[in-house]
């Protein structure tokens, strides 16, 4: 193997000198150029994240008020629900209370007459069960009346889901036949 001359020594030497420096700059310093653009990148988004969870933070106080008037009504509102702790007992509570005001003799001079009534099956509605009864009654247009003007004014959750309306007979038009169907809600797990 021959010795290289000084000048070959030189140019062999720059370009091992250029090799480095252009294999450092692509392999080191580049990387780190991209990786600081990309963290420098991210700072508005983190700094909108920190700004929102600093006002969430603010806002605790406010929010404990909020839960704690919210629970208060959840409380208040959970007394208006039907009190069974499995949906057969709740259609009994609902029976018992819609037999309760709809007593036969309603309206003085009237009455108001049960025909049939049907337990319909329990539905779920976001959380809650509905809990409904089919009934069928007979009586004057004014019993009617007054027997839906108290199932309105009752203090529990009730629903009129369905109401139809026929004459019992042709000859007898103050007579009305008419089906109700009543629904009320029931929170599952909840005791008696």
């Amino acid at each position: 193997m021959a010795t290289l001359s000084l000048r070959e020594r030189l140019i062999v030497g720059a370009g091992v000198a250029t090799a480095l420096a252009v294999g450092g700059y692509l392999f080191v310093v580049e990387p780190l150029l991209g990786r600081a653009r990309d963290v420098e990148a991210f700072v508005p988004a983190r700094e909108a994240t920190l700004a929102r969870r600093r006002l969430l933070v603010s806002q605790h106080p406010r929010l404990i008020e909020d839960l704690a008037t919210v629970t208060a009504r959840l409380e208040t509102e959970s007394a208006r629900l039907l009190r069974g702790p499995t949906p057969p007992l709740a259609a009994s509570e609902l029976q018992k209370l819609v037999k309760d005001l709809l007593p036969a003799g309603s309206v003085p001079g009237g009455s108001l007459e049960v025909r049939s009534e049907r337990v319909l099956p329990p539905a779920d509605h976001q959380g809650l069960q509905e809990i409904g009864i089919e009934l069928t009654l007979v009586g004057s247009i004014r019993d009617l009346v007054a027997a839906l003007a108290r199932l309105e004014r009752t203090d529990r959750l009730l629903v009129l889901k369905d109401v139809k309306i026929r004459v019992v007979a042709p000859g007898q038009p103050r007579e009305l036949l008419t089906t109700l169907t009543v629904a009320g809600y029931l929170l599952p797990g909840a005791g008696s």
